[in-house]
């Protein structure tokens, strides 16, 4: 059996990771041999459940080859230390941990034991000295395509306010008005880029063409940096912080609308014939198209299997329900995140503040959609 591109289950694993088992790249690579055999599972049994059994086995196989790559590598200086595994807090003067004392309203932690990040279950003075010696950089996309323009001002200031303060930065504002991007004036170790892209007069497309950009600017220039990203939507505002409490390998937000309410209620995509499909009994929390992140190669990886499905759909006619969203859901359902931040990190500012939310960090803006989308 072949996949839709004609090209071996093996040489598609190890052409989705050319580029990233390399000198530079190899940090958490190990996680990503993880995902790809596990996206290769979900092709096989999702097109061709007869003759699937042949192709697990050169998925195993290629993981396997990967394995023993990260193995060799290990031994000599190319293999970097992860930011992610090796925190090292030597000296550092902070309140005394305690297990049985803490966050009693809320769960802190997923059946897959990731971290669900709520105000109370951490420490940013610790966690800030940990990461700050380490030198990382936080990438953060953002796109401001049409009238979308007019919340990129508010985004940005109230960015530098709360969003990694005291650490290395660099937003991308992806706009079709380059000469409408606000200046604000950003602390040292912070930068603006801006990035034109086309407008479209659909916003279920200019939604779906984000996957595509951000796979496109990590592979042209960030590929041999090993630091993070963050995905974010341009229609909202920063309220308090948002730090190092955030990083981990892959990073989902639980949708402020939905976690409260069973899994049976989820907007996932339920059409079978779609590359976003979630069938009814599967998934766990319905996540944020609007905030998501993590290292690097890891979104890389997000972002390249999401758009490459996405494609698929629309070569069937086929568009998810929540294009992006619906994408994002599936993949982060198959590939579980390392960190799950609550609610705080995106909220909605129509909402009232519900009592275990003892902080919003960020949320979207209260707008009208009639306005602002070009074909509501």
């Amino acid at each position: 059996m072949r996949t839709q591109t004609g090209v071996s289950a093996s040489v598609c694993l190890v052409e989705l990771h050319a580029g990233l088992i390399d000198s530079q790249c190899l940090l958490g690579a190990h996680a990503e041999i993880t995902s790809v055999i596990t996206l290769c599972r979900f092709d096989v049994t999702h097109r061709d459940r007869e003759t699937g059994g042949a192709e697990m086995k050169s998925c195993r196989a290629a993981g396997l080859i990967l394995l023993v790559a990260l193995l060799l590598g290990a031994a000599a200086d190319v293999f970097p230390v992860s930011h992610e595994f090796h925190l090292e807090a030597e000296h550092l003067q902070y309140k005394q941990p305690s297990i049985l004392q803490g966050r009693n309203d809320v769960v802190t932690v997923t059946p897959w034991l990731a971290p669900v990040v709520w105000e109370g279950s951490f420490d940013p003075v610790l966690l800030d000295g940990i990461y700050r010696p380490k030198n990382i950089s936080i990438t953060a996309t953002v796109f401001a395509v049409g009238k979308y323009i007019m919340f990129l001002k508010d985004f940005l200031e109230t960015a530098e306010q709360h969003f990694f303060v005291g650490f290395n930065v660099h937003v991308y504002v992806f706009t079709d008005q380059p000469k409408e991007v606000p200046r604000v004036q950003m602390a040292a170790g912070r930068k603006l880029t801006v990035r034109s892209v086309l407008d479209s007069q659909r916003w279920q497309e200019i939604s779906a063409r984000r996957m595509e950009l951000i796979q496109t600017l990590i592979e042209e220039r960030h590929r041999n940096i090993m630091d993070y990203i963050f995905c974010l939507d341009v229609d909202s505002r920063f309220h308090g912080r948002w730090g190092t409490e955030s990083l981990g390998r892959l990073v989902a937000v639980i949708h402020p609308g939905y976690y409260k309410d069973p899994r049976s209620s989820f907007p996932y995509e339920r059409r079978p014939v779609s590359r976003a499909y979630v069938a009814p009994g599967e998934g766990d929390f319905y996540y944020c198209g609007g905030a998501f992140g993590g290292l690097l190669q890891e979104v890389h990886l997000l972002a390249r299997t999401c758009h490459r499905n996405f494609k698929e759909d629309a070569r069937n006619n086929i568009e998810a329900a929540w294009q992006e969203e619906s994408h994002l859901n599936r993949y982060m359902w198959v590939n579980k995140p390392s960190k799950v931040l609550s609610p705080e990190y995106l909220w909605q500012d129509f909402k009232p503040r519900n009592p275990e939310v003892h902080i919003v960090r960020f949320s979207g803006v209260v707008k009208n959609y009639a306005k602002i989308r070009p074909n509501v």
